[in-house]
This record gives structure tokens, sequence and C-alpha cells, in this order.
């Protein structure tokens, strides 16, 4: 089944934020938009579950739409990461503001979720650190608190491994962490009285705690100056208040694959 997700067009449109640091600027707006700039254009088609906790699989494709201003980039970007606008950066720690747009989540989408309140579209808002203790190794961790979609806490901490082999081709990988408080497990896997009538599911109570565990890999290739692809696969095991919910249980699994691949390219203009 083929869907597609024009939600992530609009969190795309955000001017490629991962790209802009704002550390050490001054001028006006105006002076800040004059100079050269980056257009990324480009698409993503993978493998992965209809949503978090789901266990059957879905392909879906979502565009790659990112503008921004030339400049020094991140020495490695994953695409786990979130939206990010860096403060602060002395080449071996970042850090700055970080954000993440939801998509809704309902019934009419999804069978497994009959009965069970939607999720609302909207986003999280927090912050962002990473550190490079070695020129092959970054660890990052995102802080982000909900906004209209549910009213919790998300914490991840994800380490990756990079290497070059070639000029043009690029490997990475490693472990990735993540945490949520009770409000983000009760919008996404709690189950009350009302809804356990009306869906059949168990009557589920969530607390916070750990969220997931996993791993993750990349191989990216730069195939000329201006076009990237790259292959990618994550796997991830739902943990505690997650993997213990009555709609894992019944209806999903706690074992989270996602695969696909990317293609995009840069155009170079300045204003």
């Amino acid at each position: 089944m083929l869907r597609k997700k024009p939600s992530l067009l609009a969190a795309s449109l955000l001017l490629a934020l991962p790209n802009i640091s704002l550390a050490g600027e001054g001028g006006g707006v105006f002076d800040w938009v004059h100079g050269d700039w980056k257009l990324i254009v480009g698409a993503t088609g993978m493998v992965a579950p209809d949503f978090e906790g789901a266990k059957d699989l879905i392909f879906s494709v979502s565009p790659i739409i990112s503008l921004g201003k030339a400049g020094p980039e991140a020495r490695f970007t994953s695409r786990n990461d979130g939206i990010s606008i860096s403060l602060y950066d002395n080449g071996s720690v970042r850090a700055g503001l970080n954000g993440q747009f939801i998509r809704e989540r309902d019934s009419n989408d999804y069978w497994q979720l009959q009965g069970l309140d939607p999720v609302r579209w909207g986003g999280e808002i927090g912050g962002f650190a990473e550190v490079y203790p070695t020129d092959w190794l970054r660890l990052r961790g995102e802080v982000r608190h909900g906004v209209r979609s549910h009213t919790g806490v998300v914490a991840d901490i994800t380490v990756d491994a990079f290497n070059d082999i070639t000029d043009s081709v690029r490997i990475s990988g490693g472990p990735r962490m993540s945490w949520a408080s009770a409000d983000y497990f009760e919008s996404y896997y709690g189950v009350d009285a009302a809804e356990s009538a009306a869906s059949g599911l168990s009557e589920y109570d969530p607390g916070g705690g750990l969220k997931s565990i996993g791993f993750g890999g990349a191989y990216d290739w730069k195939a000329t100056e201006k076009l990237t692809t790259s292959v990618f696969a994550e796997y991830s095991r739902l943990m505690g208040p997650a993997a213990d919910s009555s709609l894992v249980e019944q209806r999903g699994s706690p074992n989270q694959f996602t695969f696909g691949l990317s293609a995009a390219y840069r155009f170079d203009f300045s204003m």
C-alpha cells in the first residue's frame, strides 16, 4: 500500500533550520537575507510501521524540501535529527533549539485504533546538544515538549560512528534510546474506560519511563557535487510503558523496523 504524507511537506518548508546558525551573526533581518542560499529538493521512500507500536508495515513517500543560507554545515547529520537551529557551535560542541512535526493519528487511517481517541497533528519544541569526542563519533541529545498532539516530554539520545570510505561515500550507524513522560504515553498508549469499552482493548494507565532502544545505520553516496542519495535502516524495541500497552500487546508489536532510501538535489543561488 502506498501512502503519501503531505504533512511532512509543511515540516520541510521551515527553511532548513538544521543548516541555519544564529551564533555570531549581526545586522538586521533584511541584511541577513542577502547572500548565498541553497535549495534542496528530493524525496524519501521507506517501509515502516503504520504507526508507532503497529505490527504491520506500510510503504510511504515523503518530500524533502529544504531552504537555507549557504555556510558551514554540521560535521554529521542524521535522518533522526529534529529540525534544529544552532545557537552555539565551536566545531566540537553544538547546541541550540530543536523541534519536530507530528502528523495526526486516528482510526480513519488504522483499524487497530478503532475506539481510541485520535492524536491531533502538532509538534514538539525543545533543545538539542551534540558533542564530537573524536573525528568519527557524534553524541546527540534532544529534549522536546509536546504542542497540541500531546503535553508530555520526550528525550532522545543517539550515538553515531561515521566513516568516509571515499570522498563521496559515507557509512554511519549507532544506538538510539528514547524516554518519555506519562503525559506522552497517555496520548499514544493509554486506554481509559470509555476507550476500552469502544475498542475492546484492556484499560491501561501508563506512567513515564524508557520508551525504546534500538540501532540505526545509513549508507550515503554523493553521486555528484549536488546530488546525494542515502540507504538507511532502523530497528527499535519498544520498552516499558509503550511495550506494556494493551494496544501493542493485543494489536501491535514492540519490534519496529524501518528501511528505505532517499535522493536530494541542491540548487545554489544568491539574493
